[in-house]
């Protein structure tokens, strides 16, 4: 099992100096990838009356993509991965170039994860359509996957059109690994019918058996090894490193192949305390 982290996002996103210091010193500790979330912007909580989202506009973000390019030269090993990014509200085209650049610069160091996310304000803001946003991503990995091996491509699809055109360069990876993050049975099938791996939105148990019961059925059904599709697993350090460790167990006797460590929302005020623990924690793990 793979073992990386969460960058902290809503605690660190304004400090460049932090980025780095986080990317680097994590590499160091042997980590295996660096995992960000995303969201590009955030609702009013002023405006929008009732407001009971995770985030709002004054929670910060750095965008994924824009700050893997940073860390791709600042470090040499760790794998970046979006974790997840909003492919819907997104240009299909741009996202592909977007992570061909990441992928070059990195040599061929990112995973791509993708969602489809749950905040029709974001959608707003980006002009894209919230109600078709689960049918639109499955034609939209297909065409990523075009557009990251062939030179010339050209689609007629439901959602997309193009006409002999494509990006230059190419990436290294050749398609980029796309793994699906869902909590639904719907993205479950999806994730089985054409995701590399997927993200479990819950613990080991009942309910992840489940959603791997559904991918699995997916998967067979459009000729798919499920055997063959990678899954991560999350654990949220709160204060008990042991008690993090077990979970870490947990998740590699669940069969996953991956696992980030997320220090988020446990009061750790700086870069430095977050490096702390995850110093600690790199100690007693299971070897990557």
């Amino acid at each position: 099992m793979r073992i990386g982290v969460v960058f902290p996002q809503t605690e660190l996103g304004g400090d460049a100096g932090a980025v780095r210091a986080y990317g680097q010193r994590v590499e160091e500790l042997g980590f295996t990838h660096i995992l960000a979330y995303d969201h590009v912007v955030g609702a009013d909580p002023h405006v929008h009356a009732g407001w009971a989202g995770p985030y709002d506009v004054h929670t910060t973000f750095h965008e994924p993509l824009v700050m893997f390019g940073y860390l791709a030269a600042v470090t040499t090993t760790i794998e970046l991965v979006t974790g997840v990014i909003i492919l819907p509200q997104r240009q299909t085209a741009l996202v592909a170039k977007q992570a061909a650049e990441v992928d070059l610069l990195s040599a061929g160091r990112l995973r791509l994860g993708i969602g489809i996310g749950w905040n029709a304000v974001e959608y707003e803001a980006l002009g894209e359509d919230f109600g078709n946003r689960g049918r639109r991503s499955e034609e939209q990995i297909a065409v990523l996957r075009r557009l990251w091996t062939e030179p010339s491509v050209t689609v007629d699809g439901r959602f997309h059109r193009i006409t002999g055109a494509g990006l230059a360069p190419l990436p290294v990876q050749r398609p980029i690994p796309v793994w699906i993050g869902s909590a639904s049975d719907a993205g479950y099938r999806r994730a089985g019918r054409v995701a590399d791996g997927w993200f479990p939105m819950m613990s080991p148990g009942p309910g992840l058996d489940h959603a791997r019961a559904v991918l699995a059925e997916a998967a067979a059904g459009a000729g798919r090894d499920p055997s063959a599709i990678g899954m991560e697993g999350r654990v949220a350090w709160r204060g008990d490193d042991d008690a993090t460790r077990r979970e870490v167990i947990a998740w590699a006797q669940a069969g996953a192949s991956h696992l980030s460590i997320n220090t988020m929302g446990a009061g750790l005020a700086t870069v430095d305390a977050h490096l702390d623990v995850l110093s600690r924690l790199s100690a007693g793990l299971p070897a990557s």
